[in-house]
């Protein structure tokens, strides 16, 4: 199996309830095994360097991480599953992705040696797809992955996987010293972002732009900045100031390639417009192969040898350990901190998180449990989740609707997402922790707020401070500029399209051919394309879900197309339902409009 040695004396046998196989790799700042649960899942476990863990801020903030990682899906990531974070040498366990790195494939040192090279076009388009999709997944909870580059990007038979993210976000805690002492630095800089090497802050588009290099990479076989032949130093002067070299990039997503790696991060598509743009991306067992066929056949090999591998290859099992690694005292009294039982674990292996060669998945990311508040986190558990609500003012309603999305973080750190949905706008805004007060004996957040997307461009402005705080029947209750909203938990089904509504429609009603294509993706994520044949041209827009409820679909206004024709005009904001006869109407909010009426394409 490629990538696994075996193990040594000096490792342990067993971590956690995790009987280890063999070692996966390591580097600068870890060491990763390959381990099988006792009832035979195969998963890959992580260890915390003790000098690391010896670090309150890295622990505490590695702690959060692990916590919330269990709340992103595993469509696009690899799955958390078990950790103990407050051992004396701290770990980490998710589901083992059985595939290679992208820098693998593209440099041809997977399988057969030198038997792949840049992608096909197709196989670009589903990659792309899938980081988009791993970003809304992450930036979901409010997190940034700061690492993105083929490395960290793993291929399977059913679409890739992004790897390692909030590896960088724990390491902030530490800062400098943890950098100088350990050696690591947080991000890589062939596929840094202009804010990162400019030492700016990093938001969400710092990520688009990663993906940007990670397509480049992966269209041309080349680093799109140089490589490291050149120099670090001249790699990020060109992150930072110059074009990328996509010489060689399939023309039919240099496009998209190009405005990811805009220099400036308002200007970069948010990765529910890459969703958007690149279309109905195929994916599941009965389509068509996402990568050559040659890739899809050494995946196979691969997946046989991983049923076969038990004992590590070239020795038989280390003896066990017995050694026994007492647990850390706890940060605070054993009644506020669950704790699991100590394990058996050799005191030579200190070894760290994961090595950013390595093609094993750990996501970290922050978070809380249900029922108790995490010491790094300032937010209380029951606020943390998805929240939604009509808006009022002054008492009246608006027509307005308000969602927040809620995650663990500190006084300073962003906390929440909201979006505002009108008739004719959509707003999301990044929602930054000012401070946790009491009132009337609850606690009451207290949000400053900075737009992040506007539908139409330029139509949001932020309304200042925000307060959140708990009401009665498990609601929240939100203030900002004379608005106010009871805002109930959104249960997972509400960001889930229903199936029915799924595939392409049309209407040829009013002169012109209109063809709609529903999608299943997130809440906050383009679901719908719409595609009108007129007299002026062909009109493209695209919009995001809303919300998926009582058997309908809310749906925010439409963004043109950049292929869009001339005199195209976006729709408003709309509900979807099913009629009883198999067709789909639609109804638009704020007049103008009127409504429509689809049935299914042939």
């Amino acid at each position: 199996m490629d990538g696994l040695r075996g193990l040594t004396a000096d490792d342990p046998q067993w971590i956690g309830d995790y009987r280890l196989i063999g070692r996966l790799g390591s580097g600068g700042m870890g060491r990763v095994y390959l381990a099988r649960s006792e009832g035979g899942r195969t998963v890959a476990v992580k260890l915390v360097k003790a000098e690391l863990a010896a670090e309150e801020e890295f622990r505490d903030r590695f702690r959060a991480e692990v916590a919330a990682a269990r709340r992103v899906g595993g469509r696009w990531t690899a799955p958390v599953l078990d950790a103990d974070t407050e051992a004396e040498v701290p770990w980490v366990a998710t589901g083992y992705i059985a595939g290679p790195t992208l820098s693998e494939v593209v440099g041809g040192t997977y399988g057969r040696r030198g038997s792949h090279g840049p992608l096909p076009e197709h196989s670009l388009r589903r990659l792309a797809y899938g980081l988009a999709c791993a970003l809304l997944d992450i930036h979901g909870v409010g997190l940034v992955h700061r690492d993105l580059k083929p490395s960290n990007v793993l291929l399977t038979i059913d679409g890739p996987r992004v790897i390692d993210f909030g590896i960088a976000r724990a390491l902030d805690a530490v800062g400098d010293q943890t950098q100088t002492r350990s050696g690591t630095v947080v991000g890589s800089p062939a596929f840094m972002s202009p804010e990162q090497v400019q030492g700016h802050r990093v938001g969400p588009a710092s990520d688009v732009f990663c993906v940007g290099s990670v397509l480049a990479y992966a269209a041309t076989g080349r680093q799109p900045f140089g490589s490291a032949a050149s120099g670090v130093h001249a790699v990020m002067f060109k992150i930072a100031q110059e074009e990328a070299d996509l010489a060689g990039a399939p023309a039919g997503i240099r496009g998209l390639i190009e405005d990811c790696l805009a220099k400036d991060p308002a200007a970069r598509p948010a990765p529910e417009e890459i969703t958007g743009r690149l279309g109905p991306v195929p994916g599941g067992a009965s389509s068509a192969p996402w990568l050559p066929a040659e890739l899809i056949a050494s995946l196979g090999q691969h997946a046989v040898r991983l049923l076969d591998t038990d004992t590590p290859p070239g020795g038989q099992p280390p003896t066990p350990a017995t050694t026994r690694v007492a647990p850390r005292p706890a940060p605070a009294p054993a009644a506020e901190r669950p704790r699991r039982r100590p394990h058996w674990l050799p005191l030579a292996a200190t070894a760290v998180v994961a090595a950013a060669a390595t093609a094993v998945a750990v996501p970290l990311i922050s978070g809380a449990d249900a029922d108790s508040r995490d010491r790094a986190s300032d937010i209380p558990a029951r606020y943390l989740g998805t929240w939604a609500g009509p808006v009022l003012r002054d008492g009246e309603p608006t027509g307005q609707e308000r969602r927040f999305v809620i995650s663990n973080g500190t006084v300073g750190e962003v906390v929440a997402n909201s979006t505002s949905l009108g008739a004719t706008y959509e707003c999301r805004s990044d929602g930054t922790l000012v401070s946790v007060t009491a009132h009337d004996g609850r606690p009451a957040l207290r949000l400053d707020t900075k737009v992040v997307r506007s539908v139409p461009e330029g139509r949001c402005t932020a309304l200042g401070e925000h307060t959140l705080e708990a009401g009665s029947a498990g609601t929240l209750k939100w203030a900002a500029a004379g608005r106010t909203a009871t805002l109930h938990r959104s249960a997972p089904s509400d960001g889930t399209v229903q199936a029915g509504y799924l595939g392409t429609w049309q209407d040829t009603a009013a002169g012109a051919a209109q063809r709609l294509t529903i999608r299943q993706a997130p809440a906050g994520s383009t679901v719908l394309t719409t595609v009108v044949e007129g007299p002026t041209g062909r009109c493209t827009a695209h919009a995001t879900l809303y919300a998926a409820q009582d058997g309908k679909l809310t749906v925010g206004p439409a963004v043109l197309d950049r292929t869009a024709a001339p005199g195209c005009t976006p729709s408003n904001t709309s509900v979807f339902h099913l009629a009883g006869d198999g067709t789909l109407d639609r109804e638009f909010l704020g007049g103008g409009e009127q409504p429509r009426r689809y049935s299914r394409a042939g």
